[in-house]
């Protein structure tokens, strides 16, 4: 069942899931920097990629509000795993660049 709306605004603002978004915005991050320059939108990713190191706290707040909609977090709120928030974060970073 999906989070309803003041559900889905808490978790925004919930810290403990902020932080985790941060975690995966900069594990994905590194990820970019290391992928080969040939990658399809590879200097628009980089940009992200830098600017993410750079200030990790502002990307997780611009990126958690989308993740957030994203249907793996609406079926497990909080409690999703590591792996799925890390495939969320992910899915919304590409949509998003």
């Amino acid at each position: 069942m999906a989070l309803t709306y003041a559900e889905s605004a808490a978790l925004m603002q919930n810290g403990d899931f902020i932080a985790r978004v941060k975690v995966a915005c900069l594990k994905y991050a590194d990820f970019i920097l290391n992928e080969p320059t040939g990658t399809a939108a590879h200097n628009t990713r980089l940009r992200w990629a830098q600017q993410t190191e750079t200030n990790p706290d502002l990307t997780a707040q611009q990126i958690t509000p989308p993740t957030v909609m994203d249907g793996a977090v609406q079926a497990a709120g909080a409690a999703i795993t590591d792996t799925d928030l890390q495939s969320s974060v992910e899915a919304t970073i590409n949509r998003m660049m």
